[in-house]
């Protein structure tokens, strides 16, 4: 009874292992198909009818599907072969090279032989059931069949690659170069969320590549009933707001179809928030989802600011009246005067994990052996495999009873840095847990790092660029510029800057206004408005120098934010102003230098900013200032409705 059930058992395997295999040989059959145009055709596949009829019947019909886009995508490169040639492979070493035969003759014998050897050893394997002979013991036939299905196998594993699966689902053929010298008016429009490459465009292109950048995007027609059909499901709630993008492959139709459902759900008109002009795709994926328009924010020029030896003119998005004319006035003040200097203390993005223990002494352990020099070396290899720019610079822990905070620094390049630090974060940690498999990671940030906070910890060991700016202004120039007197300056600075912030127990806020100016950049330049918070961290200093005629001021601000590259440095308006200020992108001589020299900007507006209203407010003009450009004549209640 055992005996007959165990053959019934074995000759179900033997007809499910021999089922699979042919639908494998369908699956392998229809991608060589789909690759390779060759005298290779589906009535092949006839043979095996017999066998599997409904596999041959649907993986036929999956074929010629699949076949479609390929003719689409490729119809003009077919009428103009003698222009560049047709298809031309990357130049490297293929599976198809092993033997000296057209392609798809070495395809045919490989599948051949790799079916013919799969049936014999399933017939083989068969018999053996049949006869209870043990299947271990192989005759020679037996044992070339093996060599012969190990080396077809290994040649279809080699040709295809793990690309076949995915060409299952969805064949690409991505692999393939198409080298025609006209097929660049005939690209299709980029897809919906392409990922931008931050890039640095010369004023004047030069290649053919940077011309199709500079194109506006392209303007659709839309369908007024199709559209209406889609936001009648949207307001429904058959379609969800978010999938708009994914589901209409256009970003503009789907900020325009969102906006009119939003406008009819609320009740509300968002007649005064603009639509067109705005390139949708650019931000699909990085910057803003579900977008329904953009505000626009005035966008004003200080300068030039002499800083360093050269000059910078300084947008600030802003819409705070006198804010840029202030600045301005302040960068006046220190052009006439012989500029400012600025230096960069310290640059390294934070990153601060929190774990925990079963005790206190176990993450005791892990702080001494964090810290220790001698394990630096290893931890630092570990970190910089996330990136080529971010290299890791220092490791500083806290505890906190069974609780320890990681505090990783490293430098990130152009870029601001926090992607690239969590990643290398994350090495870290993965490879801490093999020799500490009690640890738990709470959170890849526990708030020691510290981001969008104000924190002393930042303040006193610094965040991003830690910079220190200062100038010397002529007795002659605070009196004709700023309209007031070098001992104002320094008496009002004492009260208000230092001795008011600390009775107002201010952390890093020993300052008139430096967030006014550094948010004002930031906004401009495609930074994070939300690091604002800990970026405006400055205390400005004053002095009467050479006998009490001159004026030194300065400004120390320890974590600066900034990057040149990533986030909303992309987008058009924004890549513009760091053009403007000679920054944009990444410096290809210096990595990181682009960055450093924004912060230093940075600075040196505060400076001008600083001085320009300690200076309205010692003469008693502040009030009367945003009396004059802070307010306007026009009634905006008209405007408004």
């Amino acid at each position: 009874m055992n005996k007959e059930k165990s053959n019934s058992s074995n000759v179900y395997t033997w007809y499910t292992s021999r089922g699979c295999t042919l639908a494998l040989l369908f699956l392998l059959y229809k991608k060589a198909f789909y690759a390779f145009p060759s005298p290779l055709t589906p009535s092949l596949l006839e043979p095996f009818s017999a066998a599997a009829p409904s596999v041959l019947a649907f993986f036929t019909a999956k074929m010629d599907v699949r076949r479609r886009p390929v003719k689409r995508h490729l119809q003009r490169s077919l009428k103009q072969q003698d222009s560049g040639e047709f298809l031309k492979h990357n130049d490297q070493a293929k599976a198809s090279d092993v033997l000296p035969l057209p392609l798809y003759l070495t395809n045919g014998l490989f599948f051949t032989m790799f079916f013919s050897v799969m049936y014999f050893l399933l017939q083989r394997w068969r018999e053996k059931i049949r006869t209870s002979t043990p299947l271990h013991v192989v005759t020679f036939s037996e044992m070339a069949a093996l060599v012969s299905l190990l080396a077809s196998f290994i040649y279809l594993l080699g040709f295809f690659g793990f690309d076949f699966i995915k060409s299952i689902l969805r064949p690409s053929p991505a692999s393939w170069i198409i080298e025609d010298d006209n097929m660049e008016e005939d690209k299709p429009v980029k897809p919906c969320g392409q990922a931008l490459i931050p890039h640095i465009s010369p004023t004047n292109p030069t290649t053919e590549t940077e011309v199709e950048r500079k194109k506006p995007p392209p303007t659709f027609e839309y369908n007024s009933e199709e559209n209406e059909e889609i936001i009648k499901k949207v307001v429904a709630g058959s379609i969800p707001s978010y999938s708009l993008e994914s589901n209409l492959g256009d970003c503009k139709r789907a900020a325009v179809v969102r906006r009119e459902a939003l406008e009819r759900i609320t009740g509300k008109s968002l007649a005064g928030m603009p639509l067109e002009g705005f390139d949708y795709e650019s931000i699909l994926g990085q910057c803003c989802e579900m977008p329904v328009g953009y505000i626009q924010i005035p966008v004003g020029i200080a300068g030039p600011l002499l800083l360093n030896g050269a000059e910078f003119s300084v947008p600030m998005a802003t819409t705070e009246g006198c804010l840029v004319a202030s600045t301005n006035r302040g960068c006046k003040a220190i052009y006439v005067s012989g500029g400012a200097t600025c230096m960069l203390l310290r640059d390294g993005m934070t990153r601060a994990p929190v774990v925990r223990f079963g005790s206190a002494k176990r993450a005791a352990e892990l702080k001494l052996f964090l810290e220790d020099p001698e394990n630096f070396d290893t931890l630092a290899v570990v970190f910089n495999k996330s990136s080529r720019f971010g290299k890791l610079q220092s490791i500083k822990c806290a505890i906190a009873g069974k609780n320890l905070y990681i505090r990783f620094c490293c430098i990130t390049g152009d870029a601001m840095g926090m992607n690239m630090v969590s990643k290398g974060v994350q090495n870290v940690l993965d490879y801490l847990q093999t020799d500490y498999p009690d640890m738990d990671v709470m959170g890849i940030s526990g708030n020691y790092c510290s981001d969008k906070k104000p924190a002393a910890v930042n303040w006193i060991e610094g965040r991003g660029k830690s910079v220190v700016c200062e100038a010397v202004i002529n007795e002659e120039v605070v009196k004709k510029v700023l309209k007031t007197t070098v001992a104002s300056l320094v008496e009002l600075n004492m009260v208000k800057n230092l001795t008011g912030s600390a009775m107002a127990g201010a952390l890093g806020g020993f300052n008139a206004h430096a967030s006014n100016i550094v948010s004002a950049i930031y906004i401009a330049t495609g930074q994070d408005p939300a690091q604002n918070v800990e970026s405006s961290h400055c205390i400005t200093m004053m002095e009467a120098i050479n006998d009490g005629k001159d004026l030194h001021v300065s400004v120390t601000m320890p974590s600066i934010e900034v990057g040149t590259v990533g986030g909303g440095t992309q987008l058009a308006s924004q890549a513009a102003c760091l053009n403007l200020l000679g920054v944009k992108g990444a410096s290809k001589e210096e990595p990181g230098s682009n960055a450093r020299v924004l912060a230093t900007i940075v600075a040196g507006s505060v400076l001008a900013g600083e001085l320009s209203l300690m200076s309205a407010i010692a003469a008693g003009q502040l009030v009367k200032s945003h009396m004059k450009y802070n307010r306007s004549t026009r009634d905006m209640t008209k405007l408004a409705t």
